[in-house]
């Protein structure tokens, strides 16, 4: 992986809401990513099974700790677990 490429891949569908909730913690959280786009159909989305063993999107891969998984609230959750400790309303004083 390049130096300039960031450590998080989002798998992802335009305009869905639960990638849109992923994206909004990763943005929270001031995680640098690369979105990649999927396609629509759930049997096409073969670079997602590829990498996450299933289909479902949201997906992320995480080179940092080596985590890969999928469903939104799992998503959120291991975001805001590994890179949100202590920025609880943006942050301390």
């Amino acid at each position: 992986m390049p130096a300039s490429d960031p450590p998080i891949t989002l798998y992802r569908l335009q305009a869905c809401p639960y990638c849109e909730r992923v994206v909004r913690v990763l943005q929270d959280l001031d995680l640098d990513y690369t979105s990649r786009f999927v396609e629509p159909m759930h049997s096409e989305r073969n670079v997602v099974k590829r990498v996450a063993g299933s289909r479902p999107v949201p997906a992320i891969v995480d080179e940092r700790t080596g985590v890969t998984m999928s469903e939104s609230a799992n998503v959120v959750e291991y975001l805001e677990s590994t890179y949100g400790s202590g920025l609880v309303d943006g942050g301390a004083d």
